[in-house]
């Protein structure tokens, strides 16, 4: 039952989250601004989601009848997206709904942890099927050419309201009163003091403004290849994620061989080389540099973000940890990508012309963004031996 909830929660979320932005360009005739603001609403969820779990939902209510509650308010809201077509109107409803959508997320996981032996050994085998959900579902979409149709929203809807009702048939996953989470400790603030070590203030800049970049690729990758002229670009885009599985099972042994700091290079000079990819490639003339951008998804994305928290894990004491993953993932999903989304919004209306964008010039801002960023982490991050450690469960896609 955890696997099928694993594999409903990322259906639900790859039928529309990347195929959003060629939705609003198409349909709607939505402004970069407005396709940047309706992403940053995933954000403005992430950051209260926490504040949701640990204040109100932890302490009185089952975890699965919340769940169950959040995918039938979802398949409401996402009711009322298909039946919007004024972009200013989308926002207001997509921000609705992502505030009902990103709490679902840390709440399959926080189910799926309580029932295991070893979440440890048992975790990953479950997550990953998150990850073949999204592959399925996104080469759906591509293969029925509905990425710029309602129908993102309409596949989303139904299987969202199939997942509320399958919510309250899984295990029973109590309230825990007895924990006391302080107003503090949700907000991460607890974890404020890891920023006396230098090398790990750097990490935690760096990890926030590398998202500003990643939320170009979640907001404009598709309309930029379909612009280029790829065929199909949901099917091919779903590599990204097949890499991305590739690259979680080597992280184990790419900490042993290399250390943290040289990961997080890898992962940054990998963003660079994807956005220089995605800026000069083109369908007709120069595809491979287009599959090129999209493969090295998974080193970008898995060796930044799920390296960064298993280095917060690590550095933090073991009374802080979930309060500086807290701060970790408000810093990075939250303020980071949403910041992000609405600086891909406006550099997306900067250069469009007569309603044509350059995409070279605006894949460009982004690359520079990610040099910055690597040149203030390789001079200021202190590199230190590998930890040991396994790799925690954290939202990818």
């Amino acid at each position: 039952m955890l696997m099928t909830m694993m594999f409903l929660q990322f259906f639900v979320w790859g039928a529309w989250y990347g195929q959003m932005s060629k939705y609003m360009f198409t349909q709607l005739g939505a402004s970069g601004v407005q396709v940047g603001n309706a992403y940053a609403t995933f954000s403005i969820g992430m950051i209260v989601s926490p504040f949701f779990m640990g204040m109100i939902a932890d302490r009185y209510f089952s975890a699965q009848k919340v769940l169950g509650v959040l995918n039938l308010l979802g398949a409401f809201f996402l009711w009322l997206i298909c039946r919007t077509e004024d972009p200013g109107t989308f926002f207001w409803v997509i921000l609705m709904y992502c505030l009902t959508f990103a709490p679902t997320l840390v709440l399959a996981s926080s189910i799926s942890m309580q029932h295991m032996t070893s979440s440890e050994k048992e975790f990953s085998s479950i997550r990953v099927i998150g990850t073949v959900a999204w592959i399925i579902v996104t080469n759906i979409i591509g293969y029925y050419a509905l990425g710029d149709k309602v129908a993102i929203f309409e596949i989303a809807m139904y299987v969202s309201f199939f997942y509320g009702i399958f919510a309250f048939f899984l295990p029973d996953t109590p309230p825990k009163p007895s924990t006391s989470k302080s107003f503090t400790s949700i907000l991460g603030l607890d974890a404020f003091r890891l920023f006396k070590d230098r090398s790990f203030t750097i990490f935690f800049i760096s990890s926030m403004l590398i998202c500003i970049p990643l939320s170009f690729y979640y907001a404009l990758a598709n309309p930029s290849l379909n612009d280029s002229g790829m065929l199909n670009v949901e099917n091919k885009m779903s590599l990204g994620q097949v890499s991305e599985v590739v690259f979680i099972l080597l992280i184990p042994f790419a900490f042993q061989r290399f250390g943290v700091k040289w990961m997080l290079i890898a992962g940054l000079v990998a963003w660079i080389l994807r956005f220089i990819g995605f800026g000069f490639g083109d369908a007709q003339t120069s595809e491979w540099m287009l599959y090129l951008a999209i493969a090295l998804h998974g080193i970008s994305y898995d060796f930044i973000f799920i390296t960064g928290h298993i280095y917060t894990d690590n550095k933090a004491d073991v009374r802080i940890r979930s309060s500086a993953q807290g701060l970790f993932s408000i810093a990075t999903y939250g303020l980071g990508m949403g910041i992000g989304s609405w600086i891909a919004g406006v550099v997306a209306d900067i250069y469009t012309v007569e309603g044509v964008k350059n995409w070279s010039a605006i894949w460009m801002v982004p690359a520079g963004i990610a040099v910055l960023v690597l040149v203030l982490f390789v001079l200021f991050f202190k590199s230190e031996k590998a930890p040991q450690a396994d790799v925690p469960a954290v939202v990818a896609a």
